[in-house]
């Protein structure tokens, strides 16, 4: 069966930013659910994943503007530490999530004050070309329960109480 609208894809990845490190793996755990054609994932992901079946193996190359978008300079912002998601000490660098009125955002910690953090608002892979290794577990057509929540659900996926 080839990935297409609807379907739910279960897969494995390393990403790393393009001659570097690796950020992620999901090797180390369950394989990713995703529900295809639902804007789950990046746009340029998805379109590579158009078409492939499981077992297939590939790498997939994301510049800035396909990824997590180009750096905008001046993104700083001064936030109440009551906003923050992530608790615990925080210090500069760290990547932290912020409460926002779109749901949770990754932002790395520029300077940590008393009440207050100042954080850099670009996604943290923002100004990055992705290397992605994609394998393919499986391919399965979605339930209707998935698609009408518009997700995957399952290890790897959302899961409902």
């Amino acid at each position: 069966m080839n990935i297409s609208k609807d379907k739910v894809v279960s897969l494995h990845y390393r990403l790393k930013e393009e001659g570097g490190e690796v950020f992620e793996d999901s090797h180390e755990g369950s394989p990713v659910l995703y529900l295809h054609g639902h804007n789950n994932m990046l746009a340029g992901l998805e379109s590579a994943l158009e078409g492939k079946a499981a077992g297939d193996s590939f790498d997939v190359t994301l510049t800035p503007e396909q990824g997590y978008g180009v750096r905008q300079e001046g993104a700083t912002q001064r936030i109440p530490k009551k906003h923050l998601l992530t608790k615990g000490n925080i210090k500069p660098g760290q990547i932290v999530q912020v409460n926002t009125e779109h749901g949770p955002q990754d932002a790395v910690v520029v300077k940590v004050g008393l009440k207050n953090v100042d954080i850099d608002s670009n996604h943290p892979l923002a100004g990055k070309t992705l290397v992605f290794a994609i394998e393919i577990v499986d391919v399965r057509e979605a339930s209707s329960e998935e698609l009408s929540h518009g997700h995957a659900h399952g290890v790897g996926g959302h899961q409902h109480d």
